[in-house]
């Protein structure tokens, strides 16, 4: 069999149950990012945006390790160099399994991430957000963006690598029968991946477990966030840590589960205690999806 230079989470399982991966074919943080991964029971992460007020980058990695974590989703470089990065990497044992890149970087700026990424043994670029002025106003509109992320999907594909999309509320509105982010999603095509922000399809206005279904085969990852009760929790933006909100996740993650996810990845857009977040986020992941996939 052929041999990525640079597999992603998904590969390097791969390679290791195959046994053909061997030290002498990671780099620094390709080993970090492989032993991670191998050891994982669970396919959790850390949204890195949660702790970006947690003290240093080293301070932020050194919790999402206590928290029991193995892996994080990046928030572009995260303001270091590659050899940075890798050193934090190795020390605390964590994978990239994805990165949250600007739109404008994707248009201008691919061939400098995908080296960055690809440095760093991650194989999933995901875009973020949209500002205002980039938000189309119609079906169209949506669809046209979604033809060129479909085209830049395919760009990373021929080097080896993935692009996903995140949602907010607002690709939640309706065009005739459909969201935008189906709209989206069915003119970029099938190489395009889902990373579906759970509390915002809520904010949204839609049912999460039906609207999960829609994406069968093409979900990437899932950001594992909770909302507050209404009026409460204004501080932290009405968030919730995971578990401890209004949404039903007895429903919600079977259906999350249904649909083939890869990744679980915890987040909280204005934490009061950032650790304490992802550390009873992850431990509400464990409990439930081990009983959920022992059933």
């Amino acid at each position: 069999m052929d041999t990525p230079l640079h597999p992603g989470p998904v590969g390097f399982k791969v390679l290791f149950a195959a046994g053909v991966l061997t030290f002498s074919m990671l780099s620094t943080a390709g080993f970090a990012q492989a032993q991670a991964v191998n050891s994982a029971e669970l396919p959790i992460a850390a949204q890195m945006y949660t702790l970006r007020d947690f003290g240093s980058l080293e301070e932020q990695l050194a919790a999402v390790s206590r928290a029991g974590i193995l892996a994080i989703e990046t928030v572009g470089t995260q303001d270091v160099s590659v050899d940075e990065l890798n050193a934090l990497l190795e020390e605390y044992s964590l994978a990239v399994i994805s990165s949250h890149v600007p739109l404008d970087d994707l248009r201008h700026r691919l061939e400098e991430t995908v080296a960055f990424n690809q440095a760093i043994g991650n194989d999933t670029l995901t875009l973020p957000y949209l500002a205002e002025d980039a938000r189309p106003d119609d079906a169209e509109g949506w669809q046209a963006l979604g033809e060129e992320l479909g085209e830049i999907a395919s760009t990373l594909g021929a080097e080896g690598f993935r692009l996903a999309y995140h949602n907010h509320a607002f690709e939640m509105e309706m065009y005739g029968d459909k969201t935008a982010l189906e709209h989206l999603f069915d003119a970029a095509g099938s190489d395009l991946l889902a990373e579906l922000d759970i509390a915002w399809v809520a904010r949204g206005g839609l049912d999460p477990v039906e609207y999960i279904a829609r994406f069968d085969d093409r979900l990437f990852s899932v950001h594992a966030k909770d909302n507050a009760p209404e009026g409460t929790a204004e501080d932290q933006g009405g968030f919730a840590t995971l578990g401890e909100g209004v949404l039903d996740w007895d429903s919600i993650l079977p259906a999350i589960e249904a649909a083939g996810v890869e990744w679980y990845i915890i987040e909280h857009d204005m934490p009061l205690d950032a650790e304490a977040v992802i550390t009873e986020g992850n431990r509400f992941l464990q409990e439930k999806l081990t009983a959920l996939r022992e059933e």
